[in-house]
């Protein structure tokens, strides 16, 4: 049975099976609006209640109707957060239904999937550009449609995603990073993500030095690690905060972000040894005023 057919059959409501078909688009577009999979299949499941209250006897497009309400639902979540406390945001979403919330690793998947370093950069747009880029650049969604979810011009919808189109791309060139660089920051992360110690060690220069903020676990002064054996603990003791850790470029350099639901907590940058490719320094920042200094863009 097709959409068309399933419609009829629903008369003037939307049915169960018509909207289960655009389910999976919706928390795409969901989840790429608000960073966090919990508070995703929240709107989704906003938009469900919304719809099948609606009329749809004259709806032409099931699935761009459906994406403008999913929209407008996050575009709500979104220019709410302003106003509310962190912890809020995080127990808010799905607090009565616990057993629908997303696992930690269903997260985990969602933020791979679409590149920690763009999650967090869209947490640095304003609702506007970051619906008008999400919907336009990630979607094809066209500007007039765009234009009538933000009750704005065409015009103004495209000129709002393209600075956050230029916020994703950054305005600082990229470093000439060499393979080795690419090859050691990678491989850094794969092994304090599945925490193979031995594999770390062998990434890590002898006498590499590892400079953490005052901010990052949190002490009175900044804390210096000193000797690969004991910055790879240390990276080994945070296995859990690399499983929300994604490649991004650091004021042009490559580095890693850690971002969980897409809100920047701390990044690390490092320096590459380019004979031997050995990782000589590595610098972790979480204070947010350093953190704000940053341009981050995505790799």
């Amino acid at each position: 049975m097709n959409e068309k057919n399933l419609e009829t059959s629903a008369g003037s409501s939307l049915s169960a099976e018509v909207f289960e078909a655009h389910r999976p688009h919706l928390r795409a577009v969901a989840y790429r609006m608000l960073g966090s999979l919990a508070e995703a299949e929240d709107a989704v499941q906003e938009t469900w209640l919304r719809a099948s209250a609606a009329d749809t006897s004259e709806v032409a497009n099931t699935g761009g109707w459906l994406t403008t309400i999913a929209t407008r639902t996050c575009l709500n979540v979104l220019r709410s957060r302003a106003t509310r406390r962190e912890e809020e945001l995080e127990t808010a979403y799905g607090a009565d239904r616990p057993d629908s919330r997303p696992s930690p690793e269903q997260e985990v998947e969602a933020a791979d999937a679409v590149g920690i370093a763009l999650l967090v950069v869209l947490d640095t747009l304003t609702p506007d550009e970051r619906l008008a880029f999400v919907l336009h650049d990630l979607f094809a969604i066209p500007f007039d449609e765009i234009a009538a979810t933000l009750e704005r011009t065409p015009a103004s919808a495209r000129q709002l995603a393209s600075r956050a189109r230029r916020r994703v791309r950054g305005t600082t060139p990229a470093a000439p990073d060499s393979s080795r660089q690419q090859q050691a920051v990678t491989a850094f992360l794969a092994a304090t993500r599945t925490g193979d110690f031995e594999a770390l060690v062998a990434l890590l220069h002898p006498d590499v030095v590892l400079t953490a903020d005052p901010a990052v676990i949190p002490t009175p002064e900044p804390v210096v690690v000193l000797g690969a054996h004991t910055v790879a603990k240390g990276a080994m003791a945070a296995t859990g905060r690399a499983q929300f850790t994604g490649p991004a470029l650091l004021d042009g350099a490559l580095g890693l972000a850690m971002a969980p639901n897409g809100r920047l907590r701390l990044v690390l940058t490092f320096t590459v040894e380019p004979d031997s490719g050995l990782i000589t320094a590595v610098e972790v920042i979480a204070e947010p005023q350093r953190l704000a200094a940053l341009e981050l863009a995505v790799a």
